[in-house]
């Protein structure tokens, strides 16, 4: 019997969802179509052994913004996502100068995606302040992969806060689609009080940030946030949170039947409130990093399956944005740039060093992400999975420079910094994206990922 041919087989330590093996992946027309635990066993049009490498599935980064600064943009962002191991990301809609909350304006950002993504990208939509909640339903079945709302006001218009009357209906219609509503979630009042009063005492040091957003406007808001969707019915995501306090409240909600998930991103894991009195607005970023101690319990929350997934929430902000509160702390941008440093950086502090397992690891940067998201075909080494994959060397090491952010932001908290564990090798969909030193694929091989929604119109079935 004639041993099938495949497009491609990749060999090394392959990162299965409940073990680690030495084997191989036979890659067809995009797809995996066969895993074989053992090495030599399958044929291929070309064949690329990564040896004692991971080959984990193609990690996905749910929370970017390519458009807070026109400037980065698609093209930018996702060659920064193949050089830092992300096969897929989910764009979020608060785009400069206008936000995704209109059909018309979803499809024009889905047409730019096709012309532009080098990885594949998911699209987030929202809805304005007032009267916008007859959008939901026809963005949704435009694509988009879910809705993000906030409590805080970043601006009235690009990033507005929803008033509560409008999020509980937001969050009902927002359920019967059966997508997932995500919030920012901060109480907008107490924020804007305690920097009003540190303003005028002229408190204007690093450290007031945090000192302004303690964790109460964190916890706060949450609390009220999923007694609304318990009403309402909806599925909800909590973003960036940065204290385990509020992941220990989502785990009480989540225990008495509430569909709430969550996740934190690489700082909150990484830095603390010292690095942000040593580094200033280089380290500002909303919620504020906390207390080492408040790490440290972000850290045991995430060992045990509290956290659902890990983000970077990349905010590409150039140095005149940050530079603007050197002398006064509340005149920066708040915001990292990430989705070239999440893996890298997490791969360090969590697998390097012993937190997480590889298998562990797969599972917050791609399994969960898949699974909270309803995104088909992603998030795992399986057959019939798209051939996305993330090849990280455990052997090798690199120091980051931030100059070589592909970025347009040259700014990292962690410049300097020498990390275990490389970026080896990036495909989606069985090409080679980024091959270890430089992004190889070309504009427009990327593509939109559509939501659930329309997922199930164009295929009649669910997940």
């Amino acid at each position: 019997m004639r041993m099938q041919l495949f497009d491609l087989v990749i060999s090394g330590q392959l990162v299965l969802e409940d073990k680690v093996v030495v084997g191989e992946i036979g890659v067809k027309n995009g797809k995996i179509a066969c895993i074989a635990e053992e090495g030599g066993t399958l044929e291929g049009k070309e064949h690329k052994p990564f040896g004692k490498a991971y080959i984990f599935p193609g990690f996905i980064d749910t929370h970017v913004h390519c458009f807070s600064n026109p400037d980065e943009g698609f093209i930018r962002t996702s060659a920064s996502a193949a050089a830092g191991g992300v096969t897929t990301f989910l764009d979020m809609p608060y785009d400069l100068p206008h936000p995704i909350n209109h059909v018309e304006r979803f499809k024009r950002k889905t047409e730019q995606v096709e012309k532009e993504a080098i990885v594949d990208i998911c699209l987030w939509a929202t809805i304005s302040k007032f009267d916008g909640t007859d959008q939901i339903g026809r963005l949704a079945e435009a694509g988009a992969v879910a809705f993000k709302l906030s409590t805080f006001e970043t601006d009235a218009y690009r990033f507005p806060r929803i008033p509560d009357h409008e999020m509980l209906k937001a969050m009902k219609l927002i359920g019967e689609t059966g997508l997932r509503a995500a919030f920012h979630s901060e109480n907008n009042e107490i924020i804007s009080d305690l920097m009003e009063r540190y303003r005028q005492a002229g408190s204007v040091y690093p450290r007031a940030h945090m000192e302004t957003r303690p964790p109460v406007t964190e916890s706060s808001e949450v609390l009220k946030l999923m007694e609304f969707a318990y009403w309402t019915g909806a599925k909800i995501h909590i973003v960036h949170v940065s204290h385990p306090r509020t992941v220990d409240l989502i785990e009480n909600f989540r225990q008495s039947g509430l569909d709430v998930t969550c996740e934190t991103c690489y700082p909150y894991l990484l830095l603390d409130v010292n690095d942000l009195d040593r580094l200033g607005p280089k380290a500002k970023m909303n919620p504020p990093l906390r207390h080492p101690e408040d790490v440290q319990g972000m850290w045991k929350h995430l060992q045990s399956g509290r956290i659902d997934l890990l983000s970077s929430d990349h905010a590409p902000w150039g140095k005149e944005k940050k530079e603007a509160g050197n002398n006064n702390i509340f005149m920066a941008s708040s915001g990292l740039s990430g989705v070239e440093l999440l893996v890298p950086l997490m791969y360090d502090g969590a697998v390097a060093s012993g937190k997480l397992t590889p298998v562990e690891f797969a599972k917050v940067m791609a399994q969960h992400p898949a699974e909270v998201y309803q995104i088909a075909g992603k998030g795992k080494l399986a057959q019939g999975y798209d051939a996305d994959f993330t090849v990280i060397d455990p052997d090798a090491s690199f120091t980051i420079d931030e100059a070589r952010l592909r970025s347009i932001s040259k700014m990292t908290p962690f410049h300097g910094r020498r990390l275990r564990g490389k970026i080896a090798c990036t495909f989606v969909r069985g090409r080679v994206v980024y091959d270890g030193s430089e992004v190889v694929a070309e504009p427009g091989y990327g593509t939109f990922v559509a939501g659930h929604v329309r997922q199930k119109a164009r295929t009649g079935t669910t997940m």
